[in-house]
């Protein structure tokens, strides 16, 4: 088959779909990699440059709260507020589908990302902290939860406008505060760096594969 004799639209679900799965496959192999201990030298080279090690994360006080004030727009908290608010003005504006779809695709990957997280049961770095945890260390919830939430929307707000810049800055804004939202978990020290870029690789390709599976059953907006 020849992909250049197909419709842009159509190569471009065919991109993300082989992009997700390219992500997909990054997670197991960390996954794989973390449980045979040959992630303990990058865990921790990473966690050094961070200042990790400590009971407080490295530089001055106003930096620590930054990080504590970025980590909470990835807490679960958050990002339901978010995609319900999201979902509230997209039923509203009468975009009955598009609503069906954030709704869909962040619950799923809340999901997903609890479901990994018991199964895999991954300890928690052994420091004090000044966050609360609660749940297991690998995926990190907030990097894979906040990257289906952030980038879902964004790809959403993207879609719906004809300016390429704004439709850039969507995007780059999303990408943005997910990576954002990772590091903070990292400098807190309540994650291992794999926790992180394993999030980062599965949330990304849930969003991508919803994204894909909206389209393939027709327009997302509408």
């Amino acid at each position: 088959m020849d992909l250049h004799s197909l419709p842009a639209p159509r190569r471009r679900l065919l991109a993300a779909a082989f992009i997700a799965a390219l992500l997909l496959g990054a997670f197991g192999l960390i996954a794989d990699e973390m449980r045979e201990g040959e992630t303990a030298a990058f865990d921790q080279a990473v966690t050094r440059l961070f200042g990790g090690g400590g009971t407080d994360p490295w530089g001055p006080g106003w930096l620590q709260e930054a990080g504590r004030d970025v980590t909470a727009l990835g807490s679960l908290t958050i990002l339901a507020l978010i995609a319900s608010l999201a979902v509230a003005f997209l039923l509203l504006n009468g975009q009955r589908h598009a609503a069906l779809f954030v709704a869909l695709s962040v619950a799923s990957g809340a999901a997903l990302s609890s479901l990994f997280k018991l199964a895999i049961d991954r300890p928690r770095p052994d420091i004090e902290t000044a966050v609360r945890v609660f749940t297991s260390s690998f995926p990190s919830g907030h990097a894979t939860v906040s990257a289906v939430v952030y980038l879902t929307l964004g790809a959403l707000l993207a879609h719906v406008t004809p300016d390429r810049r704004l439709a850039a800055f969507f995007l780059t804004t999303a990408i943005g505060l997910t990576v954002l939202i990772g590091l903070s978990r990292i400098y807190l020290g309540v994650h291992y760096p794999t926790d992180v870029v394993a999030g980062w690789a599965l949330g990304t390709a849930w969003a991508l594969l919803c994204w894909v599976a909206a389209n393939i059953r027709g327009r997302v907006i509408g």
